[in-house]
């Protein structure tokens, strides 16, 4: 077994997924199921999400930087638009509306610490975080 290099300890193995036979989550927001990826318990996540045509992530604030890489459709909100291989990343304090373009969307998010949506609802990942 490889030795840590920083510690006197085995190394930490890597975590495997098979994502294509992972079910699809439901979640709070109509149209939008997710594949959770990682998750630490502090709300931190890497997350795959899927929104149907229209489906909208509504007004919240994003209390550190959040990551987005397009992989299909098309994802929008009012600062701008991604496509398929495009990326954009959200500074803490951002607030801001989302939505899939009329093809939908699938998209990889990573989460530093869990939204803050303007009607009080919690962002999946803060259920998460007390599990």
């Amino acid at each position: 077994m490889r030795r840590r290099l920083t510690a006197d300890a085995p190394s930490p193995r890597s975590v495997f997924l098979d994502v294509p036979n992972m079910p699809w989550e439901e979640t709070k927001f109509p149209g939008i199921r997710c594949k959770t990826l990682f998750t630490d318990g502090s709300g931190m996540a890497t997350l795959l999400m899927r929104l149907e045509p229209g489906a909208e992530v509504p007004l919240h604030e994003h209390t550190a930087i959040e990551q987005t890489y397009v992989l299909e459709g098309h994802f929008i909100d009012e600062e701008g638009e991604c496509l398929p291989g495009q990326f954009v990343w959200r500074p803490e304090g951002n607030t801001h509306v989302a939505w899939a373009g009329k093809e939908g969307a699938t998209i990889l998010g990573v989460f530093l610490k869990p939204n803050i949506f303007a009607d009080g609802r919690p962002f999946f990942t803060e259920e998460k975080a007390g599990d």
